[in-house]
């Protein structure tokens, strides 16, 4: 999927979480929205463009993406 995208439909679900009161809540409902109604394709696209710099993700979604990154190395850790 292109990730211009993936970056804006991110962003629209970490507009949608601003309504929560706290930047945790924020934060953690986009990673479950992620988790639950996203490919692993998708995440994998979105961590791997976090890892080059993130470029349009804007907060809250930016920081589910990197746990989710955090995930994914604690994972491949865990296997090795």
């Amino acid at each position: 999927m292109n990730i211009e995208q993936l970056v804006r439909m991110a962003n629209d679900i970490g507009n949608f979480f601003r309504g929560e009161t706290r930047e945790e809540e924020q934060i953690a409902g986009v990673v479950n929205h992620l988790r639950k109604f996203w490919d692993l394709r998708m995440r994998r696209q979105l961590v791997a463009h976090l890892g080059a710099g993130g470029e349009g993700l804007v907060e809250p979604a930016r920081s589910a993406v990197l746990v989710l990154a955090q995930d994914s190395t604690a994972q491949f850790q865990s296997k090795t």
